[in-house]
């Protein structure tokens, strides 16, 4: 096996960077096939490689990426989910991620973030609690290291 199919596998076949599913049969060459992304120069991290379109890769390259939050979710200030889940792995903790107006909303959002962090950080499981407060409900999302 390649590397491509090595980290495609473990990554389900899913681009890190959107999402999106990623077709093992599409040419490397056009920008929905399949890539390599080295996501982190950091030696300690536990995954150096993950699944990227050629397009997502390539566009990574030329700025800093982003991690959309779905327009379906009420979230007032999102936190940035890429310096979240850098931070999540290399030291653990908790961290509040966003505030929503109610508690079903915070619910999809904490649902949506314990889903796409299992992709975005495999192997560190992460779970999101809400916390009610002044009116509104923090989403926090932790991992069980401290």
């Amino acid at each position: 096996m390649s590397l491509l199919d090595d980290v495609a596998e473990r990554d389900g076949w899913r681009c890190w960077v959107c999402d999106e599913p990623v077709d093992p049969d599409e040419s490397v060459n056009d920008p929905r096939g399949p890539s390599v992304d080295s996501r982190t120069t950091d030696r300690k991290a536990k995954v150096a490689e993950r699944l990227a379109h050629r397009g997502c890769n390539s566009r990574k390259g030329a700025v800093k990426v982003v991690i959309a939050w779905p327009d379906r979710l009420y979230v007032v200030e999102p936190a940035p989910l890429i310096a979240v889940a850098d931070r999540l792995a290399r030291k653990g903790g908790r961290e509040m991620v966003g505030r929503c107006p109610t508690r079903k909303d915070a619910q999809e959002a904490a649902d949506w973030l314990v889903d796409r962090f299992s992709r975005l950080l495999p192997g560190v499981p992460v779970t999101a609690g809400i916390e009610a407060g002044g009116g509104q409900f923090l989403v926090v999302l932790a991992t069980g290291r401290r």
